[in-house]
């Protein structure tokens, strides 16, 4: 798995997790859905992304 196949996966994860939390628990978990869509646009900007950081410490190639 490359750093960005993890990426897309961990954001799509996190994403689908807060609109479950957030419909079956608490309407606050609807602010981890936007701070994930606010994440992915900065990093199409500045093409930085924290946890591009993590995955890569961990091991994973560059795609």
């Amino acid at each position: 798995m490359t750093v960005n196949e993890a990426l897309r996966l961990m954001a799509g994860i996190v994403v689908l997790l807060s609109l479950a939390l957030g419909y079956w628990v608490n309407e606050g978990f609807f602010l981890l859905t936007a701070f994930v869509g606010v994440n992915l646009i900065q990093s199409a900007f500045t093409r930085w992304c924290p946890a591009m950081t993590i995955f890569r410490k961990l091991g994973l190639k560059e795609g």
